[in-house]
């Protein structure tokens, strides 16, 4: 690899890089090689400006993780309006979309980076699941608020349905993402009796 090219934000394109990398082959092919070869530099580039392999990923997963809270606001000014299994099997669509469904197993399978990401974020949970079910859980609080949710509905107890529910149809990224029907099902089965 060529040293002493210029990248504009190196920061940003290692990060896309990274994403290219984790969607097109999995978790287990992200490595440091494998993101300055994608993203055309030197391996040197990556560890300049991060402490180490763990630092970057860490980095990584809290951009894409902040760029969840557009969809989870995007859900929550949806309440009251369309229906809210409409509104949820959306939501849902796109919190669980192909690169944070590719980070999940990147977090599970990494102690080091779990470690910084409770650091980072206290509280715990598991980044993207966690942004997901704080989405989740607040849409369905706002749609109780506006009663078109019963007023006794067990919020925490739907969210981790949803969540965990929605995340088990998209999990498998081999035959590609659920149909619209499949997460609809999913949905409508699980807010049924509070709708």
């Amino acid at each position: 690899m060529p040293t002493g090219v210029h990248l504009r934000d190196a920061r940003q394109q290692l990060f896309d890089a990274a994403e290219r990398v984790l969607l097109r082959d999995g978790p287990s092919a992200l490595t440091s090689r494998a993101i300055t070869d994608e993203a055309g530099c030197a391996k040197g580039v990556l560890h300049r400006h991060f402490a180490d392999f763990d630092a970057f990923l860490t980095d990584l997963v809290l951009d894409r993780t902040a760029q969840l809270e557009a969809q989870a606001s995007a859900l929550r000014e949806s309440a009251g309006t369309g229906t809210v299994a409409g509104n949820l099997t959306t939501a849902l669509t796109a919190l669980f979309g192909p690169l944070p469904v590719a980070i999940i197993p990147l977090i599970t399978f990494r102690d080091e980076l779990r470690a910084r990401l409770r650091q980072a974020r206290p509280g715990g949970g598991i980044a993207i699941l966690s942004q997901a079910t704080i989405a989740v859980s607040a849409y369905l609080a706002d749609e109780r608020e506006l009663g078109r949710i019963a007023a006794g509905a067990d919020i925490d107890s739907l969210t981790l349905s949803l969540v965990g529910g929605g995340h088990l149809l998209f999990a498998d990224r081999a035959p590609g993402p659920p149909t619209a029907a499949a997460v609809k099902k999913l949905v409508t089965a699980t807010i049924a009796h509070v709708v």
